[in-house]
Protein backbone atom coordinates (compact mmCIF):
# COMPACT_ATOMS: atom_id res chain seq x y z
CA UNK A 1 0.00 0.00 0.00
CA UNK A 2 1.90 3.44 -1.14
CA UNK A 3 1.84 5.68 1.68
CA UNK A 4 -0.29 8.78 1.81
CA UNK A 5 1.94 12.21 1.54
CA UNK A 6 0.38 15.49 2.40
CA UNK A 7 1.56 18.71 2.95
CA UNK A 8 0.91 20.60 6.01
CA UNK A 9 -1.64 23.27 4.56
CA UNK A 10 -0.55 25.72 1.62
CA UNK A 11 2.58 27.36 4.14
CA UNK A 12 6.27 26.02 3.52
CA UNK A 13 7.07 22.97 5.37
CA UNK A 14 10.80 21.43 6.05
CA UNK A 15 8.90 18.20 5.13
CA UNK A 16 5.88 16.53 4.08
CA UNK A 17 3.25 14.94 6.91
CA UNK A 18 2.20 11.41 6.32
CA UNK A 19 0.78 8.57 7.39
CA UNK A 20 3.46 6.59 9.67
CA UNK A 21 5.78 9.13 9.63
CA UNK A 22 7.63 9.70 13.09
CA UNK A 23 5.96 11.83 15.75
CA UNK A 24 8.72 13.06 17.05
CA UNK A 25 9.06 14.79 13.15
CA UNK A 26 5.85 16.87 14.03
CA UNK A 27 7.66 19.71 15.74
CA UNK A 28 5.67 22.21 17.86
CA UNK A 29 2.58 20.15 18.07
CA UNK A 30 0.53 20.22 20.93
CA UNK A 31 -0.66 16.56 21.93
CA UNK A 32 -4.02 16.29 23.76
CA UNK A 33 -5.02 13.09 25.50
CA UNK A 34 -8.76 12.11 26.98
CA UNK A 35 -8.93 13.60 30.71
CA UNK A 36 -11.01 9.66 30.94
CA UNK A 37 -7.15 8.04 30.47
CA UNK A 38 -5.30 6.49 32.95
CA UNK A 39 -2.33 7.29 34.63
CA UNK A 40 -0.63 4.48 33.23
CA UNK A 41 0.03 5.93 29.96
CA UNK A 42 -2.16 3.74 27.69
CA UNK A 43 -3.80 6.67 25.80
CA UNK A 44 -4.04 7.49 22.45
CA UNK A 45 -2.96 11.03 21.30
CA UNK A 46 -4.24 13.28 19.34
CA UNK A 47 -2.58 16.98 17.73
CA UNK A 48 -4.00 19.47 15.29
CA UNK A 49 -1.42 20.33 12.18
CA UNK A 50 -1.30 23.43 10.72
CA UNK A 51 -3.64 23.33 7.97
CA UNK A 52 -6.62 21.56 9.47
CA UNK A 53 -5.03 17.52 9.48
CA UNK A 54 -5.16 15.76 12.79
CA UNK A 55 -2.30 13.48 13.97
CA UNK A 56 -2.80 10.44 16.33
CA UNK A 57 -0.33 8.75 18.51
CA UNK A 58 -0.20 5.88 20.93
CA UNK A 59 0.86 7.75 24.11
CA UNK A 60 3.16 4.52 24.94
CA UNK A 61 5.47 5.22 22.14
CA UNK A 62 5.36 8.94 21.92
CA UNK A 63 8.33 8.11 19.42
CA UNK A 64 6.35 5.94 17.31
CA UNK A 65 4.33 6.59 14.15
CA UNK A 66 1.90 9.57 13.88
CA UNK A 67 -1.58 8.58 11.71
CA UNK A 68 -2.67 11.57 9.66
CA UNK A 69 -6.33 12.21 9.03
CA UNK A 70 -8.15 15.15 7.34
CA UNK A 71 -10.60 17.21 9.70
CA UNK A 72 -13.64 15.22 7.89
CA UNK A 73 -12.21 11.56 8.60
CA UNK A 74 -11.80 12.54 12.54
CA UNK A 75 -15.25 14.61 12.27
CA UNK A 76 -16.93 11.11 11.27
CA UNK A 77 -14.95 9.13 13.80
CA UNK A 78 -16.43 11.10 16.59
CA UNK A 79 -19.34 11.76 15.50
CA UNK A 80 -19.58 7.20 15.14
CA UNK A 81 -18.42 7.49 18.89
CA UNK A 82 -21.18 9.46 20.48
CA UNK A 83 -23.60 7.45 18.00
CA UNK A 84 -21.94 4.52 20.33
CA UNK A 85 -21.49 2.75 16.73
CA UNK A 86 -18.16 1.59 18.25
CA UNK A 87 -19.16 0.63 21.70
CA UNK A 88 -18.76 -3.28 21.25
CA UNK A 89 -15.23 -2.88 20.75
CA UNK A 90 -14.56 -2.19 24.21
CA UNK A 91 -17.69 -4.37 25.81
CA UNK A 92 -16.16 -7.84 27.36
Amino acid sequence: MAESHRTIGERPVDHDVYNGMAATELDGVAWQKSRHSNSQGSCVEFARLPGGDVAVRNSRFPDGPALVYTRAEIEAMLLGVKDGEFDHLVVG
